[in-house]
């Protein structure tokens, strides 16, 4: 079970005939590595749940939203970035005792641990590549400078010196 208790829905008031349905609108603190590399949802920021738990004929089914603040990095100028985004959310818990994959979710004292699905929900459709805005320019490959600060930046056209003898060859 989830370390965060605002994570733990307790369904004891849902009746175990399919079809039967519990809403649930919550705030909770998200909890620590909801994220990748690049962008993640800071530890213990609120993320506002909006889930619809369905009993099923092997276990509930809870779906819906949650909407959490993003931080990270721009993968072509490294900056940051922040912004909100809402993420679909779908699992099925089973009940004890039922047939299901190892790695299934489970209720457990008529209780279900919903880390689970906020991670699965959330870091699967977090972009790879985050990047701050489409038209980002990213940085020199020269000198590393932000090349979205002044686009016309540029270097003088280098040489190796090994090619020096070649300059003055006439080729015509």
């Amino acid at each position: 079970m989830s370390e965060n208790t605002d994570l733990i829905v307790g369904i004891h008031d849902l009746p175990r005939r399919p079809g039967t349905m519990k809403q649930l609108a919550r705030e909770v603190d998200a909890p620590a590595d909801l994220g990748v590399e690049m962008i993640r949802v800071p530890a213990g920021s609120p993320v506002q749940l909006e889930l619809t738990l369905e009993s099923a004929g092997e276990g509930v089914l809870v779906r819906g939203t949650a909407e959490a603040q993003l931080e990270g990095e721009c993968v072509r100028c490294l900056g940051p970035i922040a912004y909100s985004d809402t993420f679909d959310v779908e699992e099925l818990y089973f009940y004890a005792g039922r047939d299901a994959e190892e790695d299934s979710n489970f209720i457990e004292d008529d209780e279900i641990d919903l880390e689970p699905a906020l991670r699965e929900g959330i870091v699967l459709n977090l972009p790879i590549n985050p990047i701050c805005k489409p038209e980002c320019l990213g940085l020199c490959q020269v000198c590393g400078f932000d090349l979205n600060e002044d686009p016309a930046h540029a270097h003088e056209a280098t040489t190796d010196g090994r090619w020096a003898a070649l300059r003055g060859l006439d080729l015509a």
